[in-house]
């Protein structure tokens, strides 16, 4: 027998019931577009309030937001609805962008009166960020691209005054990969670290004999080397010998004393040692040696930002990470991005402004910077960056020049062209960019905003 028909009111009433439930299920589906933000007026150790806008959070990527990547957002002290939008990602990878914050933008309050900057914890894993579970620390070259990529999104949706404003994708060193206002950039990595041995020659670091020697005895190619070509393992020894004791970020400083010393490669990747601290050296010095090494600047970070009273004004979730590092080196990290020039290419084509300076950033969705002033940096250095825009085969509108602050020559620059877009490229300086030469960088960031020439 058929059921009772029921009333038209009980009909309503179970499609109004079925609606609010659908509803309620397409809300607990859809990912949370910022999972906590937290305004912080003072923090732990500063005295009286913060003289910029700061804010905190994290936002949930991946499948199911397994992934939570933490950032930290200061707001322009000029005119935030107006001036650019800037997502900084710093380098490693695996080093957090609180350590742009302090000692690279920071130290100077290098942006923070000409742009609204987001720095963010990437890939997962860094700083403060963290996964759900183990298989959300699992990441390459893409997957952090896309999460980045999503973060923005999401965070742009929860702020959405700042939609209009021109938006630039910075960084530093290895953010290259995934970024684009590029500072010391890697752009081709085997071609950046094999680049190390001209740099070191070009720098009077090796004999003419050696660099001539080498060039023949392992053919241009210094990182896939065959072990049986014995003259050329020789070379590459002899080479080692002479730049291993140098402090590769910046060439001209003193090399750091390390509990542990961890000799570098001349063809290795990026490594902690690299112009980079040393936690156990840190932990254990009852003070600043001599002589002064940069990295021993970095004493005090790891104390304050594992402190809970600090991470709790930070707003960070406890339990979620197990101790901050400045530079996580063991990331479950792979590489599968081995050159970005053919995106550059790509972009090139749109139209876009480009600037690229010699010292560590990498990518922008809006610009390219490319400012090499890592002339005396070995990490990254500047002949693997300048055979990589010569690639692009671009038209040189002006060629190199210094440029000036305070009537000083703060570096060299050239200019290129290709119909409407622009690629402004500068160099003379260590690794990190802004860390070396602060008062420099600003000018050029504050000049390259406003379309003035440097």
């Amino acid at each position: 027998m058929a059921p009772p028909l029921q009333p038209e009111a009980d009909n309503s009433k179970c499609i109004t019931k079925m609606l609010f439930s659908c509803l309620l299920l397409l809300i607990l589906l859809l990912p949370n577009i910022v999972v906590s933000q937290t305004i912080i007026n003072n923090l732990p150790g500063f005295p009286g309030d913060l003289p910029f806008k700061l804010e905190t959070g994290y936002v949930g990527v991946g499948e199911l937001d397994d992934v939570q990547l933490f950032y930290y957002f200061v707001e322009s002290g000029r005119s935030p609805k107006d001036d650019p939008l800037v997502l900084w990602l710093t380098g490693g990878p695996g080093c957090s962008a609180f350590s742009g914050l302090v000692y690279e933008i920071g130290m100077y309050l290098i942006l923070f009166y000409v742009a609204n900057i987001i720095f963010l914890d990437a890939p997962v894993g860094t700083g403060f960020s963290y996964a759900k579970s183990w298989e959300g620390y699992n990441v390459t070259d893409t997957i952090s691209a896309a999460q980045t990529y999503q973060f923005l999104r999401k965070w742009l949706m929860a702020h959405p005054t700042f939609q209009r404003n021109l938006l630039y994708i910075a960084g530093d060193s290895y953010s290259g990969i995934v970024g684009y206002v590029l500072g010391d950039p890697t752009t081709i990595p085997h071609d950046d670290y094999n680049s190390r041995i001209p740099f070191a020659h070009r720098k009077t670091l090796i004999s003419d004999e050696l660099y001539e020697s080498i060039k023949t005895n392992c053919n241009g190619e210094y990182i896939n080397i065959d072990p049986t070509n014995t003259p050329c393992v020789s070379d590459l020894s002899a080479v080692t010998e002479c730049i291993e004791k140098l402090y590769a970020a910046n060439i001209l400083e003193p090399i750091c004393s390390y509990l542990s010393p961890k000799p570098v490669a001349v063809g290795s990747k990026w490594d902690p040692s690299y112009g980079e601290d040393s936690v156990d050296l840190l932990r254990s010095a009852p003070q600043i040696p001599k002589p002064w090494c940069r990295s021993y600047n970095y004493l005090f970070i790891y104390i304050w930002a594992n402190n809970k009273t600090v991470q709790e004004a930070l707003g960070i979730r406890e339990g979620s990470i197990k101790e901050w590092t400045r530079c996580n080196a063991s990331l479950s990290y792979t590489d599968d991005v081995f050159s970005v020039l053919n995106y550059h290419r790509n972009l090139i084509k749109k139209g876009y402004r480009m600037l690229i300076y010699r010292t560590n950033i990498l990518h922008s969705i809006i610009c390219f910077l490319f400012y090499n002033r890592g002339d005396q940096d070995m990490v990254i250095p500047y002949v693997g960056t300048h055979a990589s825009i010569k690639s692009l085969n671009l038209t040189v509108s002006d060629d190199w020049e210094p440029w000036f602050v305070d009537g000083q020559v703060a570096g060299y620059t050239m200019e290129y062209y290709y119909k409407k877009s622009r690629l402004t490229y500068t160099i003379g300086g260590g690794h990190t960019a802004p860390e070396y030469k602060p008062k420099e960088c600003f000018a050029m960031v504050d000049r390259w905003f406003a379309y003035y020439p440097l």
